[in-house]
C-alpha cells in the first residue's frame, strides 16, 4: 500500500493508478491502516481530498472509467479546499520523490508488462528535472 508522490501520478503505469484508486477508496471505507500509508491520518482530510482529485484526473485524462465515487463524496462530507492548497507537504517532500521514483524504476527493471520505455523514460526525465538535492 503506498500513495505515490503527487508529482509522479502522471507518470505512474496504469496498474499502479488503478491500484492507487483502490488503496483509496479502502481508506474511504475502512480508513485502513498501513506503515506506508499512516501518515495521511496525521493530516487534515483536505490534503487526502486534493491527492485524491489528482488521482481522478489522471485516470480521467487516460480515459479511466470509475463506476462510482460514493465512498469518496461519503468520505469527504463538509470539506472546504482553501485555494493553492498543497497535500501533505511535509511528507510528499524531496526525499518521498526519490523513495518513489526508485519503486517504479524497479518496478520497470523487472519487467512491469504495462510499464514502456517511453513511459519511464519520460518519468526519469522529470525526476532528474527536478531532483534537488535534499540535504
Amino acid at each position: 500500500m503506498r500513495l505515490w508522490h503527487t508529482e509522479l501520478i502522471p507518470f505512474i503505469p496504469k496498474s499502479q493508478l488503478l491500484a492507487q484508486w483502490r488503496e483509496l477508496n479502502s481508506i474511504f471505507a475502512k480508513e485502513d491502516r498501513h506503515i506506508l500509508i499512516n501518515y495521511v491520518y496525521d493530516y487534515p482530510k483536505e490534503d487526502l481530498y486534493i491527492y485524491t482529485q489528482i488521482v481522478l484526473k489522471e485516470m480521467l485524462v487516460r480515459n479511466i472509467t470509475i463506476r462510482t465515487i460514493d465512498k469518496m463524496e461519503r468520505y469527504f462530507t463538509d470539506i472546504t479546499i482553501p485555494p493553492n492548497y498543497t497535500p501533505f507537504k511535509d511528507h510528499h517532500n524531496d526525499e518521498y520523490l526519490t523513495i518513489c521514483y526508485y519503486n517504479l524504476y524497479e518496478k520497470y527493471i523487472r519487467g512491469q508488462k504495462d510499464f514502456s520505455k517511453e513511459q519511464f523514460d519520460a518519468l526519469q526525465l522529470y525526476f532528474y528535472s527536478q531532483k534537488r538535492d535534499s540535504k
